[in-house]
Formats: C-alpha cells, structure tokens, sequence
C-alpha cells in the first residue's frame, strides 16, 4: 500500500505527496501529460527533443546540473508515446533546491539557440546510433505504421524521420512548450523524508506563481478496427532474421488490459513458458522468443518477436507460433499456469515499491487514469484474472486478421 495525500495549485497543477519518514532522500517527479502521440505528423520527435532541451538552462537558472549536484542531487527523464517523465533525487533537507529548479523550467525555458542547436545535433545523432545505424534498430520505424494507418502512435518516440528535428524552428519549439509545458499538463510527486505540509508550503511558493496557460483537449483520430492481416518483408545485415507479429489490444487503462499482460506472460515469461518452452527448447526452430504488451494508454499492441535459427523460414516459424496463440484460444488456460505469472507479476510489483523513487514515478502514472489510487488496486486487479478471462481476451485479439507482421530477414 503507498499512502498518498493530494491537492491541487490554482493554476491546476496536480501534487501528490508520499510521506516515507524512514527514507534519507526527498524524490520529485514531475509528469508531463505530454508524448509523441501529442506532435504533428510533418513535425516529429518534439517530445524527446523535450526532453533534452529542459536541461539546457532555464529563464533565470543557466545551469540545471550544477545547483542539483552541489545538493548531492542526481537526476534524468524518459519520453514515451503518452508522457514525458523528469524526476530527481536529494538529501531530503535540500528538497527546495528541486522546487526551485523545476518551477522555474517550467515557467520558461532559456530558449537559447545555441542549446537547441547542441541538443538538435545530440538528438539527430541518437536517431541515427540506435535506429538507423543499429541491427534490428528500425524495427519500430516499420512495424509501427505497418499497425498503426491513422493513429499517431504511428511514429515511434524518436520521431518518423530526422529531418524533422534537423529543420525545427526556435518558434516551433516555444509553441510547442508553451502548448504542453504548463501546470494544468502537469502531476508534480513529492515521495520520500517530507510532509504534506512542507509541500504544500513549497508548491504554493515556487510553483504557485507560475501562470496556468492554456491547457488543450486532446483530439487524437481513433485507429479503426483492422479487417485484414498486414505484413511487410525488410531485409538487412544482421545477425539472424527474425519475426516480430503484433495485434491490437485495448489500452493501459481498460478493465482486460491485465488479463492481455498475464496472457503475454504465460506465453513467454522465463524457460518454463509456452513459446520458449516449445519452439526454442523442443523444436529448436527459435534462438529467442518473448511477448510482450506495450502499455499505451491509447489501444496498444500486444507483440510476439523472436529470432529464428539458421536455415528456418519465417513463415514456417510463424505457422508455429500460431499454432501456438491458437490453442491459448481454443482451450484456454490451467489455473496453476495462471497462478505462476500471477505470483511472478505480484513479485515485480513489490520489488518494484522498495525504491521511493518508483514509487513516486507509479502514483504520477496513475494518476493519469483519474484515480491515483489505482496504484494500489494493481494486485486486486492482477488476483481478479480468471482462466476464463485469459481465454476470452485471447479469442478478441489473436486473430489473423488483427495481426502486423514484419519478416525481418538476414542477408549477407
């Protein structure tokens, strides 16, 4: 159970507060409400550009780093397709070093050109490292609007293409701030040796400020239902073709997103599981193999990926699979199978409450559903996954006609 209070500024940012008097360190989290799914489709890659640029200095703060590590602070971000995460640690007797950095990043950025010509090189760069110049890096360059037609979870996070970034604007990056970056967009988590009290007393103070903005509905095209499989061969140099087979699923917040996540660990959570099981140890067809859901909080994917061994055929390959997916929907399955991820799923779920800082980082994610308590119905919801559930989740989505496939093939 993490206890929480909560309160909302007049300028309509959210706070929570995790009171943890045994912790030494303070953590904040401040989320943004603010992913890739949020960028135009001729304009990609903004979020993650975000993400670097915020440490770039700031209107009255040219440094974010130096002032944090003079406090024995630490601190990073990540972008996905639906938020932008920045958190930080201190000695919890520091902890308005980090209201004071983090208020006054998000009452304005520096807007230096020469930082954004740094941070633009650095990201452009990225682009070209992980996923260009990487084997299997553009995997999700190409399964992604292989799923996705309409839906901007299309692109992935790094954006479509990096000319985008290479040709960004110093006006699209203050529109683009000035549109998300906002307190209403928000959820700022205060976790670890504090009180509410303070918080309260410290948010009025370097946050309360701050004007509210403008705080934009979300619009975004709906991803019609898929009537036919899709599928696309890439060929490349790399060490071992592979497959990687995705279907559509609800979203992170859907009352059958927990029995989709069990059913992707049934199938392939450790050596004892069903694909592993099967194809990599007994019919040898497979290296590796896993399944995975995407966790969006739009509809997602849920993803089958492996590499195959010397000599297979990734149609053969994927026939097995399949053959494998379809007897999860024709007989479902056994309760001490179901019992197995439930345990390990409740294990990840209390290793990953030892530290403040996940801590702080799950209730700000919840509260994106609407309710942060959410955070704490997570086992209940897990517990509540019966067989019959597994089974009836796997028949609405295993089904070829909902499928992506990419055939990802070695060449010499």
């Amino acid at each position: 159970m993490i206890h929480f209070n909560q309160f909302t500024l007049s300028n309509g940012l959210r706070v929570i507060v995790h009171e943890d008097p045994t912790a030494k360190i303070a953590v904040m989290n401040i989320l943004y409400d603010v992913g890739s799914r949020d960028e135009r489709e001729d304009k990609t890659g903004f979020a993650h550009l975000f993400e670097h640029l915020m440490f770039g200095g700031s209107k009255n703060i040219p440094s974010y780093d130096e002032p944090l590590q003079l406090v024995g602070g630490e601190n990073n971000a990540f972008t996905s397709t639906d938020i932008t995460n920045y958190y930080l640690t201190v000695p919890a007797e520091n902890i308005e070093t980090g209201f004071w950095l983090e208020s006054d990043r998000m009452l304005s950025l520096s807007f230096d050109p020469k930082v954004l010509e740094v941070q633009r090189k650095v990201v452009v760069e990225e682009f070209k490292q992980r996923y260009l110049n990487q084997p299997y890096g553009d995997v999700w360059l190409k399964l992604r609007p292989l799923a996705y037609h309409t839906h901007p979870y299309k692109w992935a996070t790094i954006g479509k293409e990096p000319s985008h970034i290479e040709n960004a604007t110093m006006e699209d990056v203050k529109d683009f701030f000035y549109k998300h970056y906002i307190p209403g967009n928000a959820i700022l988590v205060v976790a670890g040796n504090v009180t509410t009290s303070q918080v309260k007393e410290l948010s009025e103070k370097w946050f309360g400020p701050i004007p509210s903005g403008n705080k934009m509905e979300r619009q975004l095209p709906r991803e019609p239902r898929q009537e036919k499989k899709r599928a696309e061969i890439v060929e490349a140099k790399v060490p071992a073709s592979a497959l990687y087979k995705s279907f559509h699923m609800p979203g992170r917040f859907d009352k059958d997103y927990y029995a989709i996540d069990l059913l992707s660990d049934v199938l392939s959570r450790g050596q004892s599981s069903r694909l592993y099981q099967k194809l990599v140890k007994e019919k040898e067809l497979f290296t590796s193999i896993s399944s995975f859901v995407m966790g969006t909080i739009d509809p997602g994917q849920l993803v089958v990926s492996g590499r195959v061994r010397d000599g297979i055929d990734l149609h053969d390959a994927e026939q097995e699979v399949d053959s494998l997916l379809q007897e999860v929907v024709k007989n479902g399955v056994d309760l001490n199978e179901l019992m197995k991820v439930k345990n390990q799923a409740e294990a990840t779920l209390e290793f990953g409450e030892v530290e403040v800082l996940n801590r702080a980082i799950n209730l700000a994610f919840a509260a994106l559903s609407g309710d942060v308590n959410l955070v704490n119905q997570e086992r209940d919801l897990i517990n509540a996954v019966s067989p019959e559930d597994i089974q009836r989740v796997a028949k609405n989505i295993l089904s070829e006609e909902n499928s992506s496939v990419l055939y990802y093939k070695s060449v010499n």
